[in-house]
């Protein structure tokens, strides 16, 4: 199921606070970027700055500005411990220890490890489910659009800048509509091939008009939260109601209704907004390590969905 496209709801809201955050709002903070600045970032300080910065840092686009504001960061927040206030965000986000170049470890680990998880389940389902199968193709370019999102949540959570924040949101979205178009094709599509056809048309239309908008027009967090949350509901609601139907007959269908709610209530955790653990751990993290087991969950119910489907459509041969 769209893992990826669940915690999308969740952090639109969020973002679009993202320049109005108490952090960098404090005169303190700001004070101290700007004398960081004028002292570093210019002239031979620079020079000297860029000499010293690790390659690994440079590769990952970590300025000295940006050296500035995390330096920052953390003054601000040892002055607000040390007055017994609670921690502050920054810029829309909580305070993270930053290790090497990655900027939220912990979610940047746990979203590696759920695109790993989809590659895993991937080589399982093309092993074990033949090519001839009905729905084989269709799987398979689900699991590649899933991968692509969790590549671009591990970029995204490595290096927060406006172009990794977009892939992030476009490519979860691409997650959330190849899930519908999955669940069209397993419910309709096999025995009406010209209305999955034309339902793929609708939403490759859907979605380049979605990112046009976004990325030619103005980046609406709003908007965006309204498109995912309204097509992520329907998305959730198809399959639980294939699921229900089908219950009796398809046993295994009971993997993907588990999923679909395992879902929904593992997003809850997204509602637990607290500063990270040890500086790293986050609720956001949390979410992300919770969902790796569900891609081995779903893509076992593909495998045994597809392999049903083949037999069935092996039996109706030889009855032909």
């Amino acid at each position: 199921m769209a893992v990826r496209a669940a915690r999308l709801v969740l952090l639109a809201g969020a973002t679009a606070l993202a320049s109005a955050s108490q952090g960098d709002r404090e005169p303190v903070y700001r004070d101290c970027v700007l004398r960081c600045e004028e002292r570093n970032c210019s002239g031979g300080a620079l020079k000297h700055f860029r000499s010293h910065q690790p390659i690994y840092m440079s590769l990952a686009g970590w300025t000295c500005r940006d050296d500035c504001k995390y330096d920052c960061m953390w003054v601000t927040v040892g002055l607000y411990l040390q007055e017994g206030h609670r921690v502050p965000q920054f810029h829309g986000k909580w305070p993270f220890f930053r290790f090497l170049f990655f900027q939220e470890p912990a979610s940047a680990l746990a979203s590696f490890l759920n695109g790993l998880a989809s590659l895993v389940m991937l080589c399982r389902y093309r092993t074990s489910v033949p090519a001839s199968c009905p729905m084989y193709h269709t799987c398979v370019a689900f699991a590649w659009v899933s991968l692509n999102a969790w590549f671009w949540s591990t970029v995204f959570h490595t290096r927060d800048t406006e172009l990794t924040e977009k892939m992030d949101y476009f490519c979860a979205s691409a997650v959330i509509l190849h899930s519908i178009y999955l669940c069209c094709v397993r419910t309709v599509g096999l025995q009406r091939p010209a209305v999955a056809s034309a339902f793929r048309g609708l939403l490759l239309l859907l979605l380049t008009a979605h990112v046009s908008y976004l990325s030619l027009v103005h980046f609406d967090y709003g908007y965006n939260l309204v498109a995912n949350v309204a097509i992520g509901l329907a998305n959730v609601a198809w399959w639980l109601a294939w699921c229900l139907r089908n219950g009796r007959r398809l046993p295994h269908t009971r993997k993907c209704a588990a999923v679909v709610l395992l879902l929904q209530g593992l997003s809850l955790l997204e509602l637990l907004d607290f500063p990270p653990l040890f500086w790293v751990l986050d609720a956001h993290a949390i979410w992300h390590v919770s969902t790796i087991p569900l891609h081995v969950l779903f893509f076992s119910f593909l495998e045994d969905d597809s392999l049903y489907l083949l037999r069935e459509l092996e039996a109706k041969s030889k009855l032909d």
